[in-house]
């Protein structure tokens, strides 16, 4: 059925009244049906899907074999909460997911909702297994909206402005960022330099026996999909062993072969004490997990963890079959592959656009940053925005990151077909033009 033009428009009036302008919307059309990295509004157009949901999508849009397992859960029960009484689903990804998560050792897993959700669970693990309280993140890191992850967040427009006090014993670390290291100075003696840095942090602004656990991205997802040298991140959890500090993976974006590994900390041969997930786990239902050894999720005793809705037998369903997925349509191979297509086409349009500053990636997560010229490296905001907003009133969804906003940012689904890549990418290169 094709709805009209003013039906659009009657609902996007609709939205403006009744839901608070606080809620962001990149794109102002009504969706209507979504398959694989395909979505058709209610006026039968349709957009290439490089956004999906944030990361949200590896599996792409309705996939046949999530739908199924997702209507087969539903004609048995919605809902008889964890807490009140087991259900076969929860435990089997508990298991799947201490298997497939880095580590030989003994691990358990803690099921949610939401990704901030399992940060904060991380956080209070955490505490309760060291008797510590601070909390170490990384500058330009993002971890949710919730008070604590907040804290844990350096983008202060337009996720902390106006929102605090903050929980406190909350420490932002330096990360490097490779791009705008001083010319004069070689990548290793930047990277040499970042981890004196790092560990002087823990002299001049919090004792590390005082701090629970470090809570990392492998890839900062917000802060512009910037890739730490693997020297960096394993500096950081020797330093973390060194001193008892549980060391968290934020993976919540990079987890389920996003990155080419079913995890990005594999690429970096560190193995974290605890990770968390959320995102493509259950292909846009909601459900996060933490996941770890288990000597640290079991510190906390019963009825210190869980929630009404946490580990939900729908999104458990969803996410089952997500794993599956991945290992029978050889995803992590094929997010490589698609990595290196849209690294190929920024590449091309580099070559035509002195804006195009770094191209950067770990397998399908791609970003390109966009400046002045590539001298100066400057933050070029407003002709990411153009191009953003281009590609969104054209057919293609794109998103912008990183802390000053100069970052477009590339999460397409991984079964993305080559037809709806192409498409994609031909919206792109006339948002550049």
């Amino acid at each position: 059925m094709v709805l009209t033009t003013g039906f659009t428009e009657e609902l996007q009036a609709k939205r403006k009244k009744y839901v608070p302008q606080g809620v962001s919307n990149g794109n102002l059309n009504i969706a209507h049906s979504a398959s694989g990295a395909t979505i058709t509004d209610i006026n039968q157009k349709e957009w290439i899907d490089f956004a999906a949901a944030i990361g949200t999508l590896n599996v792409g849009h309705s996939h046949p074999k999530v739908t199924a397992a997702v209507n087969q859960q539903i004609e048995k029960f919605l809902h008889p909460g964890f807490n009140v009484m087991m259900y076969e689903g929860y435990i089997q990804l508990a298991e799947k997911l201490c298997a497939i998560t880095p580590g030989t050792f003994e691990k358990q897993a803690l099921l949610l909702n939401s990704g901030a959700e399992a940060v904060e669970n991380a956080i209070k693990v955490s505490r309760k297994y060291t008797g510590r309280q601070a909390v170490v993140s990384f500058v330009r890191g993002f971890h949710g909206r919730t008070n604590l992850t907040m804290g844990m967040t350096s983008k202060v427009k337009p996720y902390k402005f106006g929102f605090g006090p903050f929980a406190p014993e909350i420490y932002q670390a330096p990360y490097p960022y490779l791009y705008h290291k001083p010319s004069e100075m070689t990548e290793e003696a930047y990277v040499d330099r970042v981890i004196q840095e790092f560990k002087d942090f823990f002299v001049a602004t919090v004792a590390p026996e005082t701090v629970a656990c470090v809570v990392m991205e492998p890839v900062q997802g917000e802060g512009g999909f910037v890739v730490p040298p693997k020297k960096f991140v394993q500096a950081v959890s020797e330093f973390c062993k060194e001193h008892g500090i549980v060391f968290v993976a934020d993976e919540i974006q990079t987890g389920f072969g996003r990155t080419g590994t079913m995890f990005a900390m594999e690429q970096f041969d560190v193995v974290p004490d605890l990770v968390t997930v959320s995102k493509s786990l259950a292909a846009g239902l909601p459900l996060s997990g933490v996941v770890g050894r288990a000597e640290i999720l079991n510190a906390a005793s019963p009825g210190e963890l869980g929630g009404t809705y946490a580990g939900s037998p729908v999104a458990c369903a969803a996410a089952l079959a997500v794993i599956d997925i991945i290992e029978e349509e050889n995803l992590l191979a094929k997010s490589e592959i698609l990595g290196q297509k849209i690294e190929s086409k920024l590449i091309e349009l580099a070559e035509k656009h002195s804006y195009v500053g770094e191209i950067r990636r770990l397998g399908s997560m791609v970003a390109v940053e966009i400046v002045n010229n590539r001298t100066e490296k400057l933050p070029n905001k407003e002709k990411t925005s153009e191009i953003v907003q281009y590609a969104n009133a054209n057919g293609l969804l794109l998103l912008s990151a990183g802390l000053k906003g100069n970052v477009i940012r590339f999460l397409a689904p991984l079964v993305i077909t080559d037809e709806e890549l192409s498409k994609g990418l031909d919206i792109l290169e006339e948002a550049f033009n």
